[in-house]
């Protein structure tokens, strides 16, 4: 069976910040999605799943300006803060903006999220960590 955008908006509405990105990705793997990539000045994505099917999603947001400039220091900083449930997602793109980063790209083979500035040239790839055990 195939993914539709509307299983990826259910998978996505349990998400509130960076803190849930690993449970996003396993729920999307069970649904067959093989990699994605999202892009910041709109916040489109382009899902890809097995024998080259895909979907693209709509903007998600008014275009924002790209900075020209990669800025992997500052990224980092806004990527940890995230992660830490500091920041929601639109705030998150508005900083991947300014840090210069035009998309990222998850690979669920290798469980690699990589972020790339205007030119293509990655600025960080990170390690997609495995969920939180439950407790019950």
């Amino acid at each position: 069976m195939m993914f539709t955008l509307h299983d990826i908006r259910e998978a996505h509405a349990k998400v509130s910040t960076g803190a849930d990105f690993p449970n996003y990705v396993q729920e999307l793997i069970s649904l067959g999605v093989i990699g994605y990539s999202t892009y910041v000045s709109d916040g489109h994505t382009t899902y890809t799943g097995r024998d080259a099917y895909s979907l693209q999603s709509d903007a998600k947001y008014a275009a924002q300006e790209i900075a020209e400039t990669g800025d992997p220091e500052l990224f980092r900083t806004y990527l940890k803060d995230h992660q830490q449930g500091q920041s929601n997602y639109p705030t998150f793109c508005r900083h991947c903006a300014e840090a210069g980063v035009e998309k990222w790209t998850v690979d669920m083979g290798k469980m690699t999220c990589s972020y790339y500035d205007k030119e293509g040239d990655e600025l960080l790839v990170e390690a997609i960590p495995q969920p939180a055990k439950q407790q019950g």
